[in-house]
């Protein structure tokens, strides 16, 4: 199953860092956000990304050729003009990246990877870190039989709520507050039929398409009870940058 990480938006709320390279690719203990991200689903054998790409794209291409030969034995040959690869990186990964355009809103830049996936799929944001068990969410979105299954997680504060009924999602609004504050954390998983209710670049996943599919009785919720956490802010970057040597809830791998 791919795993696809909408990697292209501005990340104006974090313009201290975002003002020279994508808020995906702002470093947590040295390594990008999006690393950790890709590290987390490997760390479970998914291993196959989808990167819908935007904003400073270009860096988070040439950061990820860069590392395959960074972290690689290679031989250099002068002689003949060739490079070789001698032992290849410990990840597995496959990445394929994609320029979804500049001002593509969410629903538009998972339109443009349609021919990328092939299947259900996994899809999540590229700013958010959580203790999630990947396999206990994909199990439960197979045993829900919805289109869509989408992370929540309770949180007080500046995000969007959602009204359950137990794997239920009855309503959902992005912005807003709840009695219960059950939010949006992203990490969903998607039949491939979803992306047949998204029109073209200026469709917002989390409006229509999610109205929809609550309309239809299509929209499950996998209730997440451990730690999350989005990269939004200065304040949170720097809370990043100490749980990483404190308390790295999302780090599984060695």
């Amino acid at each position: 199953m791919k795993v696809v990480i909408l990697a292209g938006g501005f990340g104006t709320r974090l313009s201290e860092e975002t003002s020279v390279r994508p808020k995906p690719m702002v470093e947590i203990g040295g390594k990008p956000i999006l690393w950790h991200l890709m590290k987390l689903y490997s760390s479970y054998g998914y291993d196959e990304f989808v990167l819908c790409l935007g904003y400073k794209g270009h860096l988070i291409k040439e950061y990820f050729y860069d590392y395959m030969f960074s972290n690689s034995d290679i031989l250099v040959d002068f002689d003949k003009n060739q490079c070789e690869i001698l032992k290849s990186a410990d990840e597995k990964w496959k990445i394929t990246m994609v320029d979804t355009g500049n001002g593509t809103m969410t629903g538009g830049r998972i339109k443009r990877i349609k021919e990328y996936v092939d299947g259900t799929f996994m899809l999540t944001y590229g700013d958010g870190l959580a203790d999630i068990d990947i396999e206990k969410l994909v199990d439960s979105h197979s045993k829900g039989g919805k289109m869509l299954t989408m992370t929540s997680v309770l949180l007080e504060g500046r995000f969007g709520y959602l009204t359950l009924d137990d794997d239920r999602v009855m309503n959902f609004t992005e912005k807003g507050t709840s009695h219960d504050n059950w939010i949006n954390a992203g990490f969903f998983v998607c039949e491939p039929e979803v992306i047949d209710l998204l029109d073209g670049d200026q469709t917002i996943f989390e409006k229509d398409p999610m109205e929809k599919l609550v309309e239809l009785n299509q929209l499950g919720a996998y209730k997440h009870h451990g730690h999350w956490k989005c990269l939004d802010t200065l304040k949170d970057l720097q809370e990043f940058e100490e749980l990483w040597t404190s308390n790295p809830f999302w780090k599984r791998w060695e």
